[in-house]
This record gives structure tokens, C-alpha cells and sequence, in this order.
């Protein structure tokens, strides 16, 4: 009967400290971020687009926001990107722990 009330210590003691463990991001969020990184490509690409138009009409105040413009979504999709890498190297990391468990 000792055995067993030592046993379910034990048990709960590990149960406790693998789930104070910062859960690792879900597939979703990867693929969540992903599709950021789409959209803020894209709005880089139209943002060098209608700088090149705005540079070939001359309007000079245009081609100043068009800059600033470009210059924030770029910054965005850097920020986008590292973000990405750490939720995919935090679920590589949450794997091989998970997997490495399992043995």
C-alpha cells in the first residue's frame, strides 16, 4: 500500500513540472504566420510598384510616402520573419522533446 501512495507522489510531482512547461506554438500559428508573410510581401511588392509609377509621373511628395511606406511594410515583414523562425524552431524543439519522451 506504501508503493502505491509513493508512486502516485511521484507521479504527480512529474506531472506538475511537464506542465509548467510553455506549451509549444500549434501548427495553426505557423501556418498563421505564414500567411502573414504573404500578405506583407505582397504589400511590399505594391509599394515598390507604385513607387516606380510615382518616380515616372515626377510627383516627387509621392515618391517620399511611397519611400516611408516601403520602408515601414519592410520593417514589418522583418519582424514578421523572425517571429516565424522562432515558432518553428520552438515547435522543432517541442517535437524532439515530445519524441524523446516517447522513448
Amino acid at each position: 500500500m506504501k508503493l502505491k501512495t509513493l508512486v502516485a507522489a511521484v507521479l504527480v510531482a512529474f506531472a506538475g513540472t511537464t506542465l509548467a512547461q510553455a506549451p509549444a506554438p500549434a501548427k495553426g500559428t505557423i501556418k498563421a504566420d505564414r500567411e502573414v508573410l504573404k500578405t506583407d510581401r505582397a504589400a511590399v511588392k505594391g509599394d515598390v510598384k507604385q513607387l516606380r509609377e510615382d518616380r515616372k509621373a515626377g510627383n516627387k511628395a509621392a515618391v517620399e510616402a511611397d519611400r516611408a511606406k516601403l520602408k515601414a511594410d519592410h520593417e514589418k515583414l522583418k519582424t514578421d520573419r523572425m517571429k516565424t523562425r522562432e515558432d518553428v524552431k520552438a515547435a522543432k524543439a517541442a517535437r524532439a522533446e515530445k519524441k524523446a519522451e516517447k522513448k
